[in-house]
């Protein structure tokens, strides 16, 4: 187990490179499974839950090769898909959320798929009704073996299907297009997720040979192929880490460049950042933040107090809600904050106010901010890191606060953000990976 020991209170300079999109890098990967043929990608990010999905890859017979840590090529011309059922295989894929997009293309191909327990964020329920409903009604047979601890999926005659998604998630909209592609006849999704991560996916899916008609809509359309091909393809810029570097520029009344931004794909993430009153230039693709003694927080056009919440794209993404909580801590104004889709995603405000912040956390779902305009700065303070965004958050308030903090349970962070203590460090951080 390690820790960061974090020295707040320094104001940053320079620029930084968004990592390639975690949520993306971890469909476009599981796709690698739909053909024999070689497929490279690049731009990985270098982060723990994608290493370990290729390593899962790996165990299966996938043929990898990475002659540089931002790219690997694959090729699944030998799966030994029995390892699916194995102890080992149960073990490592339940550390992982994003294992779960691996059932969709092997029942695409292999015509069977087995899905344990997931893992992940402890940040509240994240069901499989969407890709089990979706799979079931593509032909699959679902079953769930108490003895293993599985959930077996068969389909021996995979046919396409028109499926209304009971919500508009991104994982089960993925896992349904990748076994949709090789099923009989055309398969139409309403209610379908379009994050740019999906449209990736589509766009890889189509060059591979893929037929997806309606890709950026929430109505998809796929007619089935029988065989799909070798392919290339780049990952975007992580949109998360984009919008964490704006909110820790902020918070740290620092002067940072993000060096090609992906600003095309950001949807109205700048804009929710300009409702708490931070300064944006935009220069190509780089966002320039410039350094604010102070920033406010906007009002609605009656006067009432803003509300930040998540919604399925192109509403705001829900994984940027804890760095707009804390960003708003030293803001002038007051902010609330509706986490709508995790019950637990706000439980890690109790280190905040603890540091000094002023919240008032309503319900599991909902936290009022009321911004502190730097009339006092935030306290060092031990504390763990819950999940992948609430420890980059605290991570953030450890940088912008007086004193020495210790973060625990950095394993966390790494799951998500590639190297972040070493590229803080470039923008004049005082971070330390120390043991714990």
């Amino acid at each position: 187990m390690h820790s960061f020991e974090v020295k707040g209170g320094k104001k940053l300079s320079g620029e930084i490179i968004p990592q390639g999109a975690k949520n993306e890098a971890l469909q476009v990967i599981s796709a690698v499974l739909l053909t024999a043929e070689k497929i490279t990608i690049s731009n990985i990010p270098d982060i723990t839950d994608v290493n370990l999905l290729i390593e899962l890859l790996g165990e299966m017979n996938v043929k990898i090769e990475r002659p540089k840590r931002d790219t690997c090529t694959f090729q699944a011309d030998n799966i030994n898909v029995d390892y699916l059922r194995s102890e080992e295989y149960k073990k490592k894929s339940g550390k992982l959320r994003g294992s779960v997009m691996l059932a969709g293309p092997l029942l695409g191909r292999f015509k069977k798929a087995f899905i344990p327990k997931p893992g992940g964020d402890k940040i509240g329920r994240r069901r499989l009704d969407t890709h089990i409903i979706g799979f079931e009604k593509l032909g699959a047979s679902f079953t769930y073996h108490e003895e293993d601890g599985f959930f077996h999926l068969e389909a021996p005659n995979l046919k396409g299907a028109d499926l209304l998604l009971d919500e508009p998630s991104v994982t089960g909209t993925a896992n349904i297009i990748m076994a949709a592609v090789l099923a009989k006849g055309v398969t139409t999704i309403y209610n379908a997720a379009c994050e740019p991560y999906i449209q990736q996916l589509c766009k890889m899916l189509q060059k591979m040979g893929a037929k997806i008609a309606g890709v950026g809509s929430n109505r998809l359309s796929i007619d089935g192929v029988d065989k799909l091909n070798g392919t290339s393809h780049t990952i975007l810029p992580d949109m998360i880490e984009v919008g964490s570097f704006i909110g820790l520029a902020a918070m740290t009344q620092s002067d940072i460049t993000i060096k090609g931004a992906g600003i095309e794909h950001l949807g109205i993430i700048p804009e929710k950042f300009q409702q708490l009153g931070i300064k944006m230039n935009f220069n190509g693709d780089d966002i320039h933040i410039p350094a604010q003694e102070s920033y406010e927080i906007q009002t609605f056009l009656d006067g009432s107090v803003m509300t930040i919440y998540d919604h399925p794209w192109p509403g705001f993404t829900p994984d940027l809600l804890s760095i707009v909580l804390v960003t708003a801590i030293q803001a002038k104004g007051s902010v609330l904050i509706h986490q709508k889709m995790f019950e637990s995603r706000l439980f890690f405000v109790d280190k905040l106010i603890d540091m000094g912040a002023r919240i008032v956390l309503c319900d599991p779902h909902r936290a009022v901010v009321i911004g502190l305009e730097r009339e006092q700065m935030l306290r060092g303070i031990v504390m763990s890191s819950p999940d992948i965004r609430a420890g980059v958050a605290l991570l953030i308030a450890a940088l912008s606060a007086e004193g020495k903090s210790i973060i625990q349970n950095i394993e966390q962070i790494d799951r998500g953000y590639q190297d972040i203590d070493g590229r803080l460090k470039k923008l004049g951080a005082d971070i330390k990976r120390i043991k714990a």
